[in-house]
């Protein structure tokens, strides 16, 4: 068995150093009163800055995913440092100044550079270390950006309230990169032909099974396969639908159980956790049912949860219903890494998930937008429920047709074996 001085669940933590930081992004909306305050800016326009960072999130992801495979994950992670370090620091100066265009450029563009490349780096070199439970290890990770903004946001307040909000982006700028810093510094692909201790033995035993991927393909190779295509419609679906309710899940609350504006913010608080804990559980439990069948699952549920969620005036119910969907939505981001290695491999698993993750910054425009225009028209939430509840009944067709495209290739590939 091939050796290393590294310890693969070190190597974890470090990914969930480089996801707890830059997942801090979701804490945005911390900073939105006090900039309003300052400078006179609408809401519009403050959240406009987290809007460009989600969109460079996806566009560098997709356009960096090459570096990551070229370079390896420790310069993609010093990469990813860099920029983000710069993003947040820099914002300080946009604030000192007063500047609205440099706020977008420094926390927007800069930001979401290294968020993007910040996301994928540690991901694609977990799949390769953890050959025996992929969807665990891609779960830590994704869990870590799930969590982040509970971690990040009563710091923030707290510098914001002490030091002021241009001294709080220079503190976290300067935090962050030193974090994502010392991560990015241990993060290192296995070996070729690396196996955890006691796995080849259990292989060789017939007690477990070692991982076989269905094909091993670059990125430009994937994109050109419709199995491709149905991975980007999926978690396109699963997250347009999942951040429309992230984006009124305050309101939705109010207006269905009839709950007040401080009941309303402290339930979407609380399972907002839920968002976290689907990371991690979903991913975990995908080692053991397989990616397909997480994925049909997720959608069989999300299904009847949408159509049922604004006819639904029980508050213990509607929390219940509402953190089942926020386990769905992170699931989706943390089971999508493994799913990819299961069907393309992990010659080039970086790239083809940054590729992927331009569904998420299409999602991130769309869903919110498309919410906020049904309740417009009509005046209620409820339409825009009912419409994603049967976007996820296309997304569960998808599915299966995945599925049936999986199976196929897999006879193939066990076919030109036996010949």
């Amino acid at each position: 068995m091939v050796q290393t001085k590294k310890n693969r669940w070190l190597i974890a933590a470090a990914a969930v150093g480089i996801h707890i930081s830059i997942g801090s992004v979701y804490a945005w909306s911390n900073f939105t009163n006090p900039l309003k305050n300052m400078f006179g800016w609408s809401d519009s326009e403050v959240a406009l800055t987290f809007s460009i960072a989600i969109l460079f999130l996806g566009l560098s992801a997709a356009f960096l995913g090459h570096f990551v495979e070229k370079h390896g994950p420790r310069k993609a992670g010093l990469l990813a440092a860099t920029f983000f370090g710069i993003g947040i620091a820099g914002s300080g100066v946009a604030v000192l100044i007063g500047s609205k265009l440099l706020l977008y450029l420094f926390y927007g563009v800069l930001g979401g550079i290294g968020l993007g490349v910040g996301y994928i780096a540690p991901v694609s070199t977990l799949v390769k270390w953890f050959p025996d439970r992929r969807g665990l290890a891609t779960g830590l990770a994704i869990m870590g950006f799930g969590f982040a903004a509970a971690v990040a946001s009563p710091i923030m307040n707290s510098l914001i309230e002490n030091v002021g909000v241009a001294n709080t982006f220079f503190i976290l700028g300067s935090a962050y990169f030193l974090v994502m810093l010392a991560s990015s510094l241990y993060l290192e692909k296995p070996p070729e032909g690396w196996m955890p201790k006691g796995f080849e033995e259990k292989v060789a035993a017939g007690t477990a099974k070692p991982r076989l991927d269905l094909s091993q393909l670059t990125a430009n190779e994937a994109v050109k396969t419709s199995r491709f295509w149905y991975l980007w419609i999926m978690l396109f679906i699963n997250v347009t639908c999942g951040i429309a309710i992230l984006a009124v899940a305050k309101p939705l609350a109010m207006e269905t159980i009839g709950i007040d504006t401080v009941a309303a913010a402290a339930l979407v608080g609380a399972i907002g956790v839920f968002n976290g804990l689907g990371r991690i559980g979903w991913a975990s439990i995908s080692d053991y049912i397989g990616r397909p069948n997480t994925y049909t699952a997720f959608f069989i549920l999300q299904i009847a949860l949408f159509f049922l969620l604004p006819l639904t005036t029980n508050v213990l119910l509607f929390q219940v219903m509402l953190a089942i969907i926020y386990t769905c939505y992170g699931g989706g981001f943390a089971s999508i890494p493994a799913y990819i290695g299961d069907l393309f491999g992990t010659k080039q698993l970086g790239a083809i998930h940054g590729y992927i993750l331009t569904a998420w910054a299409a999602a991130g425009l769309v869903g919110p937008m498309f919410a906020a225009y049904i309740k417009d028209t009509t005046g209620t939430y409820a339409g825009s429920l009912n419409i994603f509840a049967c976007l996820f009944i296309f997304a569960l067709i998808v599915s299966l047709l995945i599925r049936m495209d999986i199976s196929k290739l897999r006879k193939q590939k066990e076919s030109s074996i036996t010949a």
